[in-house]
Order: structure tokens, then sequence, then C-alpha cells
């Protein structure tokens, strides 16, 4: 007697409604490094580590604003901001006006 065709006798219960790999790093890991990140881009490599506070801050609140933010995250995003901020700025005072003429 044959099965249904494309029914296997055997189910697969985490095939179905899992679309993330279980393996990768969980939402208070991101927040946490989000974190270090960012204070550490106070002092050395703001224009590359803020925004990388801000990927993980937003990774780490599950990549939306509603519903219940755990704080690491939330400040990895603040701090993230201001410290990508604060290096633009100082990018552009270090910049001659000139357009190289001077």
């Amino acid at each position: 007697m044959m099965a249904g065709f494309g029914n296997g006798t055997r189910r697969y219960p985490r095939s179905r409604g899992r679309t993330w790999s279980r393996s990768g790093p969980d939402r208070a890991t991101l927040g946490i490094v989000g974190v270090i990140c960012a204070v550490a881009g106070f002092f050395v490599l703001g224009i590359i580590l803020g925004p990388v506070a801000i990927v993980c801050g937003w990774l780490g609140m599950g990549r939306s604003w509603g519903g219940a933010r755990p704080l690491p995250a939330l400040i990895a995003v603040v701090l993230g901001a201001i410290d990508t901020l604060l290096a633009v700025i100082w990018l552009a005072g270090t910049s001659p006006m000139g357009n190289g003429l001077l």
C-alpha cells in the first residue's frame, strides 16, 4: 500500500514556524555588544563603531520600536547615534573649506 504522494510518514515539527537559525547570537548579547561598540567608539574609530552599535542595538531590540525593549539595546542605539553624529561633525571640522585651493 502506498502512502500519499508527497506526504511522508515522518513529520518534521521543527521545519514549520521557525524562520531563523537558533545558533546565532541572542538579543541580549547583541545589546551588550552594541553598548561596548558605542563606548569604544567614543575613543577610537567612532565613524565605524557608531553605526555598528546602532545595528547591534536595533537587532537586539528585535527590529521594532514597539513592545518591550531591552535596556542595553536601547542604550546601544542612542549612544551609537551620538557617537556617529560626533564623528561626522569631527570629520567635517577637519576638512579644508576652500576645496583644496588654499
